[in-house]
């Protein structure tokens, strides 16, 4: 039966550092090794020193070297950088015992710590401040952490025995937890051994809040709740385990259960929202109108603006299933493919510098083929990882030739297709996860064997055509070990293959596996950022632990909807863009004007720069001159982001130079909204004979109609009664002398918030 070790009667230790049966002491290691001149890797070598009677009450692994991390010694802007502080260098969060141990005890003359005097030790002096120390003080002389170090240094710097029990888990009791504001609330950290003992580590472990605004947590584990509410997740480290509280602080006040239970409930998507706006406390915003519904879901579908006689099709509309028929139509049109092909070429277009521009066309015309069939997304990701063949005949190909180093495919790839950031972990121990360099060699390893021939990069100049290909052989090497690296899964599964056999194909069919919890979930994730104008998961591919979705029952929920219909993309679009929530108001109420993450009201986001560029021609009844595009292209439709376009800069489209995968931010600037109001290429629109204000001041519409007509194209809504008589005011009343007031009020209504945000 497992047991939570108390404190021991008779010693002043924290709870956490009680003995444990079975040790090996150390005996000087570093005062022998400074006085016979041995290396430091004869002395890593060395096996913990021989036993002796009783056991060490403290150790390296087991006791000092979380207390490392619970002061921040060993952290990114501590001595844990890559080349440490001051001449002092420890491993990032301690995930090298080895390293740590050999520069406190081996390195700067065995000065860090003294045998004889283990108070006059530099590690100590130092951490209480007695020395000068750019850290400053990090505890007191009479802590009981100084205590423990003291008896550390005195008892010789013993490591923990290699057959200690392992520590298997970390867990924060509770792990859930619902505060008022103000309210503070202890928790505890509790470690699981091997040999099934249970301790409390709360006194080791160092704690993190992913909102500090929210709730934040002190040095010793005591949750503080703030003023607002909202949810955060608390997070406790102890030995490169990570354990998670949720942390929820309900708006006050009490909502009588019925109002949830009388919500509209379109589909399943539904029924989780309300339940998670239940738990907080809050209420959602009414339906947004039917203009804006409309007008919303174009935008999000196809990118692009309804026309005015759409929108006057879809008002005039009475028949119940007018929003399903509109979705089905929506997912039909050409427009489709190009909008998600132009959003999935920020994850995957390539440095034309590097692949030349024949491999960024061939990869480009690869997406937009994909996403034209509705090739199923299993599939889609089969091929890209398991590409072979020419890269001027295969776009998936061009993804190897644009990242030619084993490592930087396997990053890209855990990152695009798992919702995994594996690159922290090429170099240490990922800082926020449980991801170590092992996992990240042996993940790269399946990518050991991607043949390459032909000219191979030169830049700026690489034109030529590349075959990729599975070779007969292959290997990579540990980054610090320097060993040979056999493919692992990152479920730990190593993997010896024969040499007929491509390490990509059982990489994929691993990844594609109905039991990879990674898989479906950051494509889920990645669909609704889309479509709602924020993740479950933010960042959308970085799915961790420590980092929680807003819902992880919805998520969970989308993720097995995707995998179930066969990956099928529209599907899971079509079930987003269905909901209720999908329709709600973006205008906050009472009871969620709090609300930023839990989508109990739609989250507003600007334009993408293509579908600004669009919408502006759109609305004016003008084209945009493309290089290196057909006459009257789409923005939307560019394979390049080489084009030059002022425009589509301004507006946030990615630098060519840039290695994917990029997100891109909706941030409005001055920069963009200055263009907007003065930019000569938007003057120059407003005044051709072509243009709809010269066709609208020439035609026989009245005045009325035609700031009608003005309002459809442009926010896909008619005038209300005040904006119609304040546009009317500006017409002059010669029918012939129009054409300005016209162009004036396509220029003020493409300079609005409401042209150019979806709404």
């Amino acid at each position: 039966m497992r047991s939570v070790h108390t404190q021991t009667k008779g010693t002043d230790r924290p709870e956490c550092f009680v003995p444990r049966p079975g040790g090996y002491l150390a005996l000087g290691l570093g005062l022998v090794l400074g006085l016979f001149g041995m290396t430091r890797q004869a002395a890593l070598a060395e096996e913990p020193s021989q036993p002796r009677e009783g056991s060490p009450e403290v150790t390296f692994e087991s006791d000092i070297l979380p207390l490392l991390t619970r002061f921040g010694c060993n952290t990114g802007p501590c001595h844990g950088k890559s080349r440490g502080q001051n001449g002092f260098a420890l491993s990032l969060f301690g995930f090298d015992a080895d390293f740590d141990y050999a520069a406190i005890v081996l390195e700067s003359r065995g000065r860090r710590v003294q045998f004889t005097a283990p108070e006059h030790s530099l590690l100590l002096r130092k951490a209480i401040g007695a020395e000068p120390h750019g850290g400053g003080s990090r505890f007191s002389g009479e802590s009981p952490y100084y205590e423990m170090i003291r008896k550390w240094i005195e008892a010789g710097a013993p490591r923990t025995p290699r057959d200690a029990a392992q520590l298997l888990n970390v867990r924060l009791e509770p792990d859930r937890q619902s505060l008022t504001p103000q309210q503070a609330v202890p928790l505890r950290v509790l470690a699981e051994y091997s040999d099934g003992v249970v301790r409390d580590v709360t006194d080791g472990a160092a704690f993190d809040s992913n909102d500090k605004s929210v709730a934040t947590i002190s040095s010793n584990g005591v949750v503080q709740a703030g003023e607002l509410p909202g949810e955060t997740a608390v997070m406790a480290r102890y030995m490169n385990h990570i354990a998670v509280c949720a942390v929820t602080i309900p708006l006050p006040g009490n909502v009588p259960p019925e109002k949830y239970a009388e919500l509209p409930r379109n589909n399943e998507i539904d029924d989780f929202v309300w339940e998670k706006l239940k738990l907080l406390g809050m209420l959602p915003s009414p339906p947004a109108s039917e203009a804006t519904l409309h007008r919303r879901t174009y935008l999000r579908l196809i990118g692009r603006l309804p026309t005015a006689d759409e929108t006057r099709a879809y008002l005039a509309d009475t028949s119940p299933d007018k929003r399903e028929r509109m979705v089905d139509q929506l997912l039909a049109r050409p427009e489709y493919a190009d909008f998600w092909a132009n959003k999935w070429a920020d994850l995957l277009r390539p440095n034309p510098f590097r692949v030349g521009m024949k491999g960024v066309y061939t990869l480009d015309s690869w997406l937009r083929a994909a996403f034209r069939e509705n090739k199923p997304y299993d599939e889609f990701v089969r091929e890209l990882v398991t590409a072979q063949g020419s890269t001027w005949r295969n776009g998936a190909t061009v993804l190897f030739r644009d990242r030619p180093q084993t490592v930087e495919v396997a990053s890209s790839m855990s990152q695009l297709f798992l919702g995994i950031r594996l690159e922290c972990a090429k170099c240490h121990h990922h800082p926020f996860e449980i991801w170590s360099q092992d996992d990240f060699y042996g993940f790269a390893a399946f990518f050991a064997r991607v043949g390459r021939k032909g000219t191979g990069l030169s830049p700026p100049i690489s034109g030529s055509e590349e075959m990729i290909f599975t070779a007969d052989k292959g290997s990579l090497k540990h980054g610090r070990t320097g060993e040979e690296v056999l493919p692992k899964t990152l479920t730990g599964d190593s993997l010896e293959l024969a040499a007929d056999h491509d390490p990509r194909e059982v990489l994929a069919q691993w990844m594609v596996a109905s039991n990879n919890p990674y898989f479906p979930r950051v494509m889920a994730n990645r669909i609704w950022a889309e479509l709602m104008g924020l993740g479950l998961v933010n960042p959308v591919d970085d799915l961790r632990a420590t980092n929680p979705a807003s819902n992880e029952l919805l998520l969970d929920y989308l993720a097995e909807d995707f995998r179930n219909s066969g990956y099928n993309i529209k599907h899971l679009i079509r079930r987003i863009a269905l909901s209720h929530t999908f329709a709600l108001s973006s205008l906050p109420g009472e009871r969620n004007v709090s609300d930023t993450r839990n989508f109990s009201r739609y989250y507003r986001q600007r334009f993408r720069a293509e579908v600004l560029l669009d919408a502006v021609n759109d609305v004016l009844g003008t084209t945009e001159n493309l290089a290196a595009m057909p006459p009257g292209s789409r923005a939307i439709q560019m394979w390049t982001h080489r084009t030059p376009s002022l425009f589509l800069d301004t507006f946030g489209r990615p630098d060519a130079n840039l290695d994917p995968p990029y997100e891109r931010s909706h941030e409005l600037t001055t920069p963009q909204m200055l263009h907007l109001m003065n930019a000569t290429t938007i003057d120059q629109k407003l005044s051709e004979k072509s243009a709809q204000p010269a066709k609208l001041a020439a035609s026989d519409l009245t005045n009325e109609q035609v700031v009608q007509e003005i309002y459809l194209r442009a926010f896909s809504r008619l005038p209300t009664e005040s904006e119609l008589s304040t546009a009317l005011h500006t017409f002059p009343e010669e029918m012939s002398a129009r054409q300005a007031a016209i162009q004036d009020l396509f220029w003020a209504l493409i300079n609005t918030p409401e042209f150019y945000f979806i709404d």
